[in-house]
């Protein structure tokens, strides 16, 4: 076929043709894709639609998908994200999993060996669609060229309606060279599966305003239902007129700003001691758009124990799942709450609550040493977070102490501006996540705050960003440890090290590792990697900071450098992130020092 289609040419496609012509017809304009023998036909149509759609090639299949989902969580559009059969399509299984709990719209396209030769173990084969089968909203193996426009259709569809999520295509290579002349209006085939979105009932609405008004502890609890329904606005409509104040999940960050005066900031586990106290004493608990986590509600049956429960989800499955609703309603999040916003009203004796949970949020702030004569990870983010409110910042995040240290101290604004791994806590995601963004937004700032050991699983994505010209900001917290695990070794296991240390082993100390000063601080000379040299050698800009008085100069350096940019801001390993709610322990068991 010629290296540009004609109108003629267009009318008996390639299978191959027909998937990339597909994209192009649903808006795509950014795919994530890295060939191999079994999809090469596609890559082969990519560059045929080259002027329609940008084809990035990551470094790992892995990167290219965390990649998509940087572009999905930061626009609400599906990502994309393209791998050859066998290894290539296995890649893929972290970011899929990944992007089954997060609820995030994914299309992943995985060539698959020809259809003759499926189960027979041939080169390269791997039944991905089995393999995926539970971490997909839904799958297809392609086996007929006649049925690809209608599959692509109905995988869009999927993805993006009722809860979002993942979407696997698996193209054997032979159906990526039949011809056929496509049917573009076929009607899709998804019995059971209507993709209407749920509406609450009136009388539903009636019920929650009427315990609204009559409630004198209220709390909401917004998850990423929020973010995901485009119901941000809504939401902030809501506490204006009603008053109430507002805790949020790690998913949620900024569906409501940080610094707004009814927010109680986020959660959970590692989240504020104000909104875990506000949900305890509560008597009516608003559930938008959540799915009453572990990590959220640690010992169930003492989460908001004292409360009415209104739970709005779009998901019916995520009703009365974990924890039992008094007013259970399935609903997309955005049409319940403008519903509930024409008619409800304030409760009447609201107000001692109000003030009883901003003095609480006076008197257990979120803290850290001052006086430290280092630089303490906190500090790191605070500054960068001071730096940046001026402007609209994207913040993606590996997995770690660095993640949440970031959901306590960087003040978010908008929604969809924060990118977290959440549900499946993937460590590598910070990077890939970013550069995604980067893509969908190509004149933002977009800041990865990662720590050294979460950067390093897929570091190889630094070449992806310098080639493509994306300029991502690495802000990296160098404590040389597996951090979060080092915090439960101290905790539950006497602080014995069980292989959380990641620099070079020293036989000469009985604890295997270099020395460290009092303060907790190795000497620079000591670190490893070389974190600065690894970027000069992938192009980036780089620098080390580890003096205090040195710290904003180097991050506002950061975010000036015109192209991709890797400050390593080296810190102590000691601290902990606080306050913390242990493992299937109540709020009453918080441990802040």
């Amino acid at each position: 076929m010629a290296a540009t289609l004609t109108a003629t040419e267009t009318q008996l496609m390639t299978g191959a043709d027909i998937l990339v012509k597909s994209l192009v017809d649903h808006g795509v304009e950014v795919v994530f894709a890295y060939p191999g023998g079994a999809s090469m036909p596609m890559h082969q149509a990519l560059t045929r639609y080259s002027d329609k759609i940008r084809t990035i090639l990551p470094r790992h299949e892995q990167g290219g998908a965390f990649a998509a989902q940087g572009y999905a969580r930061s626009t609400g559009k599906p990502g994309i994200c393209f791998a050859t059969s066998g290894p290539g399509a296995t890649n893929l299984v972290t970011a899929i999993a990944d992007a089954k709990l997060d609820s995030i719209p994914m299309i992943c396209i995985t060539g698959q060996v020809p259809t003759p030769v499926i189960g027979t173990d041939a080169f390269q084969e791997t039944p991905i669609v089995e393999v995926c089968r539970p971490i997909t909203k839904h799958h297809f193996l392609v086996t007929d060229v006649k049925d690809l426009a209608r599959v692509m259709k109905e995988a869009f569809f999927i993805a993006t309606t009722g809860r979002p999520g993942p979407v696997l295509i698996d193209m054997p290579k032979n159906v990526q060279n039949q011809v056929c002349v496509p049917n573009w209006d076929a009607p899709m085939n998804l019995p059971g599966y209507s993709g209407k979105t749920p509406q609450a009932r009136p009388e539903q609405i009636k019920q929650i305003v009427a315990a609204i008004k009559l409630a004198k502890r209220p709390v909401i609890y917004a998850g990423g239902g929020v973010i995901a329904a485009e119901a941000a606005e809504e939401l902030r409509t809501f506490i204006k007129k009603t008053g109430i104040p507002v805790a949020m999940t790690v998913m949620g960050l900024g569906a409501y700003p940080n610094e707004g005066p009814l927010s109680l900031d986020m959660l959970g586990m590692h989240g504020s001691v104000y909104s875990n106290w506000a949900v305890r004493d509560s008597d009516l608990l608003l559930a938008f758009g959540v799915r009453f986590d572990d990590r959220v509600t640690g010992k169930l049956e003492t989460f908001a124990k004292h409360a009415k429960i209104v739970h709005i989800d779009i998901d019916p499955s995520e009703l009365n799942k974990n924890k039992p609703a008094h007013i259970p309603v399935c609903s997309d999040v955005k049409y319940a709450l403008t519903e509930i916003n024409k008619t409800v009203e304030a409760p009447a004796e609201i107000g001692p609550w109000v003030k009883l949970c901003q003095d609480w949020k006076k008197a257990q702030p979120f803290k850290f040493d001052q006086n430290c004569k280092g630089i303490l990870q906190q500090h790191a983010i605070a500054e960068l977070s001071r730096l940046t409110q001026d402007r609209k910042a994207y913040i993606t995040v590996g997995v770690g102490q660095h993640q949440m240290w970031a959901a306590q101290f960087y003040k978010f604004k908008h929604p969809r501006t924060w990118l977290s791994s959440s549900g499946l806590g993937t460590m590598g995601f910070g990077l890939p996540a970013a550069m995604g963004v980067q893509a969908a937004h190509p004149e933002a700032l977009v800041v990865d705050i990662d720590g050294d050991g979460s950067y390093q699983m897929n570091i190889q994505e630094m070449a992806t960003c310098y080639c493509e010209k994306l300029p991502v900001k690495v802000l990296l917290l160098d404590n040389q440890h597996l951090g979060m695990v080092v915090q439960w070794e101290d905790r539950f296991h006497e602080s014995n090290r069980a292989h959380t240390y990641l620099g070079p082993i020293d036989h000469e100390h009985a604890s295997g590792k270099r020395a460290w000063n009092d303060n907790g601080f190795m000497a620079e000379t000591d670190r490893y990697p070389d974190f600065t040299m690894i970027a000069k050698g992938y192009g980036w800009g780089a620098a080390n900071v580890s003096k205090k008085e040195d710290l904003t100069a180097a991050i506002q350096e950061m975010i000036d450098y015109p192209g991709p940019y890797v400050l390593n801001v080296q810190v102590p390993y000691q601290e902990h992130v606080l306050p913390m709610i242990p493992a299937g322990k109540s709020v009453d068991d918080i441990i802040t020092e």
